[in-house]
């Protein structure tokens, strides 16, 4: 299970295809980072570095024969795939931060064999800013009841308009990668309340 914080919760809301509980014997790495401690901008190249750090890491689960003829081509699209969400939801969480709070960003993968393929589950968590909530919530009603392909369109349009990434990142994973997206919101109490919110992809190969 993701622990997010040592603080109470309050309330919690699960949207999408979101994983609460995973099975007791399973790997998983998990990493934290405290974004306040450096200007966001100074951590896009290791926000690359530990998505790719991901990417290699899980090609060691991947059910493959020696003798399968396209391993290689297995491997390299696998990690690219990992790789691609895995950052994409580092930058997310980091970019979107209350730097305010003393709520850490954490970033991990969760490793869901079966008999012939193994599912990423790669999750972010951060902290939201004041009047983010609102805005979160309309892209998850607006995500969840849309045609993917057809929002992607509309996102770019809108992005173009309000200068704005506008989740096509999350819209990428989705279409291209076949990912499953879901979030977690919870409010916790620490030294004040903490809105906070967890985005996971689940990547089957």
């Amino acid at each position: 299970m993701i622990q997010i914080s040592t603080g109470s919760i309050i309330k919690t809301e699960l949207f999408g295809d979101f994983i609460s509980d995973f099975p007791p014997e399973h790997d998983s790495l998990e990493l934290s980072f405290t974004p306040s401690s450096r200007p966001i901008k100074q951590r896009w190249r290791n926000n690359r570095l530990s998505a790719h750090f991901f990417a290699d890491y899980f090609t060691n689960f991947l059910p493959l024969d020696e003798n399968e003829q396209n391993q290689e081509k297995i491997i390299k699209e696998s990690k690219s795939a990992v790789s691609y969400v895995a950052n994409e939801l580092l930058e997310n969480a980091m970019k979107f931060n209350d730097d305010i709070s003393s709520y850490k960003v954490r970033f991990g993968i969760h490793f869901l064999n079966d008999s012939d393929s193994v599912t990423a589950v790669i999750f972010a968590s951060n902290s939201i800013r004041p009047g983010g909530e609102a805005k979160l919530r309309k892209f998850i009603e607006e995500l969840l009841a849309s045609d993917t392909h057809e929002m992607y369109v509309r996102q770019i349009e809108k992005s173009a308009e309000e200068n704005g990434s506008s989740g096509l990142g999350l819209l990428t994973m989705i279409n291209d990668y076949s990912a499953k997206i879901g979030w977690r919101l919870e409010t916790i109490q620490k030294e004040s309340l903490i809105m906070a919110v967890t985005t996971m992809a689940q990547i089957k190969v």
